[in-house]
Parts: C-alpha cells; structure tokens; sequence
C-alpha cells in the first residue's frame, strides 16, 4: 500500500496510512493521484453540494484538499465530511475526523455533534454514538431523531422507543422525521396508536411520510382497518403510500381487497413504480391469477424495469406457482449470471411445489457449483426434499454454514427427521434451535404423535406451557393425534380437548378434525360423532376421519350415508376418501358395493389406485372368502404387489384355510420382508390349523435361522387413569390371583351358558385339555378379568390388543358382556369390536 506522507490531516493525527474501505471510498492511489474531476465545479461549489448531492467521495478529496491548502476547516466542513463518511459506511475516516472535532472543539456544536451521532450510529458503532449524543451540551430535535433513527438501523427498536419519550420528557417536540422513524420502529399497535393520537394534535398527519409509517405500522400490526383510514384521509398520496396499503393488504390476507385498489390505483394515473410491480406480482401468486401476471410481465417489459432483479424473482415465483414452470425457468435463466441467493431459492421452490424433486435436488447442488451462498431460506426449501436428498446431508451443509441454531432451518430438519421416524437426531436439533417458536414444539409434538409416544408429548407439552409459550391450533392437532395413540390414556384425549375449548381452538378445523380421529380410535363412535356434527365448517380431512371411524367400527352402512352427504358437497375426492369408504365395505361385508365404489374412485374420479387402495380391495375379496377374485386383483394390478397386499391375502388364507394360496403369499412376503415375523406366522399358522406339522417346523426353523422374533401378544387397560398390561398366562401383576379366580368363574359360568372351546385357534400340538387351558389364559381375558374386579358393575371396559382377536375370545367376550351386563370394546390390530349383550358390532363379519 502507497503511503500518504504528504496528507496533513493524517500526520495531525499520527495514521501512518490513508484508509482503504470496503466501500472505496480514499484509496492510496486516489490520495497520490489526483482523481478526474471537473476543476471549475470542484472549485466553486461548496463542500456541502457535494453531500447533498450524492458526491460523497469527492466531498472527502475536496476536505483533505481544503485542510491541506490551509483553508480554516469550520463547523459545517466538519458535518458534511462526518455525513460522507456515514453515507460510505467509512468508519475510520470517521474517527480521524472526530478527532480533528475534538481538537477544534467543534463536537460540542449541535450540528457537528449530530452529525457525529449518525456518522457512527450509521457506521454500528452504537456505544459510541451514544456516548457523544450524552456529551452533547445542546440538543436539537434533529440530534434526538439520529440517536432514535440509528437505533433502528441497528435492531434496537426497544431503545428507540425510549429516546422518543426521553425526548419529551426534556420538552424537544418531535418533528415528522421524528415521528416516521418511530412509527417504523415500533410493532404495537398500542404506542402506534399513541404515537398517532401526538401526530394529530402536533398537526403532522397531512405530511405524506408520515402517513405512509402510519399506514405500514397499522398494516405490520394486522389492523387491515386503522391503515385504510388512514390512506383514504390522506389529501397526498405518493406511489409509496399506494405500494405501502396495498402491501399491507397482502400482507394480512385481503387479496381480493388489493387487488380492487390495484385498479383503482391505475384509474387514478399514478405512476406504476419497481416495488408496485413486486407487490402485484406476488398478489397473482396468492391468488394464482396466471393471465395478470402475464398482463404485469408486459407492463414491466413496456416500463423498462425487466432488468429489475426483484420484479424478476417475483415472476419466477408467479410462474412456478401457476405451475407454469418452463415460463419460469425460462425467467430465471435470463437473468444471465445475476441470480441471488433469492431468486434460486425461488427456482428450487418452485420445482419443489410442483412435484419436481429431482430437479429441484438439481438446482441446489448447481447453486452451490456456482458459488452462491445458500442461506436459511434455501435450506429451509430443499429440507422439503427429502425423499431425493438425505436430511443428513443438509445438516452436515448446515452446520458449516453456521445456521444450525436457526429457527426455520432448525425446525425443517427436526421435520425431515420425524418424517423418517428418527426422533433422537430430531430431538437432538430441537434442543440446538436459539429462539424456538411454536412452529418448532407443534412440529416436535407431531413426531412423538407419528411414533405413538403419548408420554413423551405430554412432557413436551407441559414443558413448551412452562416456558411461556402459548399453544395454536397446530399444537393442540398434534397433542390431540398424539392421545389417539393406543398407549395413550383416554382421559388424556379428553383433557386435551378441554384445553383446546379453554383456549377457543376447539372448532379450528384441523383440531376438530383431530379430536374426531382421537375419539374414534379411542372406541368413542359417539363422541366423534358429535364433534364431526358441531364443525361449522368441514374440509376433506373432516370427512375423511368420520368415514373411516364408522368403517373401522364396523358400521358400515353409517360411513356410506356420510360418504353421499360428501360426494352432494362437491368437494374433490381423494384416494384416502375410497380407502375409508372400501374398508366400510369391507367389514360390512358388502363385496359388490365396494367393486363398484373402486371403479368410480377410476373412472369418474380419476383417481390412480395405490398399493393401499388394492390392498383394500383384496381384503374386501378375502373376507368374503373369494380369493381367487382377490388373486386375479393382484395379477391384473399395473406394478409389483407389495408386502402390504400379500401380507392381506396371506391374513384371509389362514382365515379360510387355503393352504396352496396361503404358501404362495407367505413366501412373496418373507422376500419382500424377510424380517416381518408377521409372514412366518401367518403362515405357521396356516400349516397348524390343517394338520401339516412337518411344513410349520419348516417355517419355525427358518425363523430360528434368521433369527426373527415373533411379536409377543399384550392386552392393555386403563383402570383409574393408570393402564395395566397383560400377556397371555401372565401371573406378574399384582392382583394375579383375584384374576385368575375371577376367569375360573367366568369360565364355570360360560359351560352352563353352553360354551365349547373351539380348540382350533390354538397352534400347538398338544392335548385338547392343554388347549382349552391355553385358551382360558389369552391375555385379552386377563385383561377383561380384571377390568370387571377392579371397575363398578356396569363401568364399559376397553380393552386394546396389539395382534388381532382370535375367534375363540371373540365368542367369549361376546357371553361375558350378556352375563357381566357389560359393554366391552376391543381395539385388536385390524378393527373395534363392539360387544354388548352378547352380540357384537362386526356382525360375525370381520
């Protein structure tokens, strides 16, 4: 670097070198050769046209020039040079010149040691523009206005409030620019309001920039309604003050609303500027108006401002919004080099949004070739990706980049994780995120629901409550779905509702939606019911859930009745919908009504059958013992058969004792899931109950070999809000022997009531008196046993299971809640069964 010996202002103060900025604002080579200028307007005007023109490196050189030839420096040299200093961010020139003020005794001047403030306040030093503001003898306004502006320049909206009634208190009346800069530092309405009450008696609410911080206040604040009136009492409007109401609108969600005013705006002949068109633009994207983004994409070519990279971005987002992504692409790649970080991540979202993963998983990994930076936004986006790109990946990516404490990046990968059911990297990201939001906990909650970790969310829960945190509708959806889980307690269901009726979230769609779910899957069909009845308003999911609890039920015909109410809403229907519906059939037993409902869901619909739905169907044929209808689904199906559908056919083979067709599913989903001990017992089940010994030792020995763990059976119930759990001849609780008397009872009483075990269902090649003992100990009986010791006569007991009922406990339950008076729910793998006087509600359908 050159020296600058000759420069008397550094040699005054001891800098050994003339300052280089990031802005370049003096240079070395600048100080030693003389710049290019026009002499005669360097020479006759004044220091201080320099600055209010913008000439700000140049006013610099002509100080330096005028304190070398001697001139005397004077007060406003001083602040035009501090203020040229501010506007190019040079801090260090800055300091040089405070310290020719301090020599001069000129900081103590009101407007050098204003201009002092926001040399350094502009610069982020704030402490030391503080500390000169406090060594100010006299104060102005205009001094009070740079301390308040620059604490908003730098984040510090709270101290801005502060110095605007520190003002007052001293009795400086603040001026419009006083009144602008707090309005757009503070984001309540209540001192907003305050604030407004003083700028009408001040009579400052006819100054146009004023108007316009009112108008953007009120809009930040959400009051839609304050901003209005204040835009329709203004007599000036500037292009600034219709962007700013109209943003406000968008903003808050009155599209519609701006969109009239957008009108309005061209019949008024204002001028359409760069921030209106951006404005407009992401309007079109809410309400995905393609033909007036077209429209705005010619205006702006006819204005000139297709160069503007902020309306260019807008319009890739437009376009991709409208699914219009060649038209998209096509705009991002005319910008020739000149993408941002914003404009990539609009690209990768768009893709994202319109099913494009690949592509999308394409661009970031271009992006990052082409050296642009992503920032949270980006990761945040492509998070979404998951399923092409690993979370492990990005977080690896995140790490680096220093974003890993960032609430959105921070909360989209706990997301990726609890999508991929891993909870403990999940957890671990949960505690890393600085400032968690309520996004971050609902989202947390929402994995513990999705893996049935009730406990684990009703921790969560107390903990986010503890911390001050205020549940939304969100948050009471995923409690609510995390106390459907079959480990949850049925109060806890019911006082998660409570809360969300306390907190006026109950009616909220996806809460009702929700608590419909929680009900039916906690075997309340009556409850669910009833919230389903009190939605004001119903979208699919609403729908959805009450179909699916009358068909898991086993009412049937109930699901079909709501099913018709909502094909007559004209809703859109979705694969989910024909799930519920063909499972209605199914455990109905109506085969034909469900094939017909199937070739709707195809033809009239449009819907594409998944695994799911042909799983569906061929339980619906297997059921109904057709398994050769069923086979010839699966044949004629236009991809590979899943384990989900063979595991279906291998179920209804071992029901109806189809060896040939039963070995034949077995053995496609012990390939497809060699680990499932679901498929190796089905199918030694099968081998069992016709007598084919030899066959089942052949499938117990490949378990041993591949050291599979057939799932052992448990019962569940909740008795006083604690849940009790058996296993089949279980003698570890504590009330083991009250339990055991009490089934010898019940089993005296069920052979006077003419019950004969059917020894069938038990899979051993033992003696018919060990069977019927084997039989005697199923742990649902225990569990049944002690819910009728331990409960008042008369209580409804429930009971979930983790494997399905076998036939034989089913004709028990059935005897037991006609002699116990009792109605009893069993939530088995597959279904609720509903017994009540010795009937239940599958109808011997199931």
């Amino acid at each position: 670097m050159a020296q600058a010996k000759s420069n008397p202002l550094l040699k005054e103060l001891k800098l050994p070198h003339w300052p280089i900025t990031a802005h370049g604002s003096i240079t070395a080579q600048a100080m030693n050769e003389k710049p290019q200028r026009d002499q005669s307007r360097l020479n006759n005007k004044p220091l201080l046209d320099y600055t209010r023109n913008g000439f700000n490196n140049e006013a610099l050189h002509l100080f330096v020039e005028i304190h070398s030839s001697g001139t005397p420096i004077e007060g406003l040299d001083l602040s035009s040079a501090l203020k040229a200093c501010a506007c190019l961010g040079d801090q260090v020139f800055g300091r040089a010149v405070h310290s020719l003020c301090v020599k001069k005794r000129e900081e103590v001047v009101v407007g050098v040691g204003t201009a002092l403030v926001d040399m350094y306040m502009k610069s982020g030093w704030v402490d030391e523009g503080k500390k000169v503001f406090d060594d100010m003898p006299d104060r102005n306004v205009v001094s009070w206005t740079s301390l308040l502006v620059g604490y908003n320049q730098n984040g510090m909206a709270e101290k801005s409030l502060e110095v605007f009634c520190g003002m007052q208190v001293e009795g400086i009346k603040p001026n419009p620019f006083t009144f602008a800069s707090v309005l757009a530092a503070n984001g309540a309405a209540e001192k907003g309001n305050q604030a407004h009450g003083q700028i009408i008696k001040l009579g400052y609410e006819s100054t146009t920039f004023v108007g316009n911080s009112l108008i953007s206040m009120y809009a930040k604040s959400g009051l839609v309604g304050e901003s209005m009136l204040v835009f329709e009492g203004m007599n000036n409007k500037d292009v600034v003050t219709w962007n700013g109401v109209i943003a406000g609108l968008v903003l808050n969600g009155f599209d519609v609303d701006a969109l009239r005013l957008f009108h309005r705006m061209g019949l008024a002949g204002v001028q359409l500027s760069r921030p209106i068109f951006a404005t407009v633009i992401r309007l079109c994207v809410n309400l995905r108006e393609l033909g007036l983004t077209r429209q705005l994409h010619c205006r702006v070519l006819k204005t000139g401002f297709e160069y503007d990279h902020n309306i260019r971005t807008a319009l890739v987002v437009a376009y991709s919004k409208c699914s219009e992504m060649d038209d998209a692409f096509g705009m991002f790649s005319s910008m020739d080099g000149q993408q941002n970080v914003v404009s990539w991540t609009a690209m990768i979202s768009g893709h994202l949004q319109n099913g494009r993963i690949e592509q999308a998983t394409h661009l970031f990994c271009r992006m990052s070739r082409e050296g642009v930076r992503p920032n949270h936004f980006t990761y945040s986006t492509i998070l979404t990706a998951f399923s092409a790109i690993s979370p492990l990946q990005i977080h690896a990516q995140v790490m680096k980049t220093g974003y890993e404490n960032s609430p959105s990046v921070g909360t989209a990968l706990l997301i990726a994780y609890v999508k991929l059911g891993n909870m403990n990297d999940a957890a671990i990201v949960f505690r890393q995120i600085d400032a968690k939001d309520i996004v971050a906990w609902s989202a947390m909650l929402a994995g513990y629901a999705q893996i049935g970790d009730p406990e684990g969310a009703v921790q969560l829960f107390k903990e986010m409550l503890k911390g001050g945190f205020k549940p939304n509708e969100f948050t009471f959806s995923s409690i609510i779905n995390a106390s459907a889980g079959p480990m949850a307690s049925v109060e806890q269901g019911r006082q998660c509702h409570g809360s969300s009726i306390k907190c006026g979230f109950s009616n909220a769609l996806c809460v009702s939606s929700a608590l419909v779910t929680m009900y039916a899957k906690r075997g309340s069909v009556e409850n669910a019911h009833k919230v389903f009845r009190r939605q004001t308003e119903r979208d699919l999911v609403s729908w959805n859930s009450m179909i699916s609890c009358y068909a898991q039920h086993g009412y049937g015909r109930k699901a079909l009745e709501v099913f018709n109410e909502l094909h007559s809403q004209g809703l859109r229907l979705d694969g989910i919908t024909f799930i519920g519906v063909i499972t209605a059939c199914t455990h109905a037993g109506l085969v034909d009504d469900g094939r017909n409902y199937f070739d709707s869901m195809i033809k009239d619909h449009q819907i594409d059958p998944t695994m799911e739905l042909y799983a569906c169907m061929v339980d619906l044929y297997s059921r109904a013992g057709r398994l050769e209808e069923a086979m010839e689904l699966i044949k004629g199906m236009s991809f590979p058969a899943g384990a989900t559908v063979w595991r279906t056919l291998l179920g209804a083979c071992r029901v109806h004792l189809n060896v040939e067709l039963g070995k034949l599913a077995g053995e496609k989903l012990i390939s497809l899931e060699p680990q499932d001990s679901a498929a190796y017992v089905l199918l030694s089940n099968i081998y069992s109950a016709t007598g084919k010994w030899e066959e089942k030792a052949k499938v117990r020995k490949l378990m041993d070999e591949r050291k599979v763990k057939k799932e052992v059976g448990y019962s569940w119930i909740e008795v006083k809000n604690k849940t009790h759990s058996f296993k089949a001849a279980d003698r570890l609780h504590p009330m083991s022997e009250k339990i055991y008397a009490k089934l010898q009872d019940l089993n005296f009483r069920l052979k006077d009531a003419g019950y004969c075990p059917d020894t069938s269902f038990v899979l051993h090649d033992v003696e018919d008196e060990h069977k019927e003992a084997i039989l005697s100990q199923h742990s649902e009986r225990l569990a049944i046993a002690f819910g009728l010791i331990a409960t008042p006569p008369g209580t409804p007991l429930q009971i979930v299971k983790n494997l399905r009922v076998c036939g034989d406990c089913h004709t028990v339950i059935k005897l037991i809640s006609s002699m116990e008076g009792r109605e009893i729910i069993v939530r088995d793998s597959n279904r609720f069964h509903h017994f009540k006087e010795g009937s239940c509600s599958c109808g011997e359908y199931w």
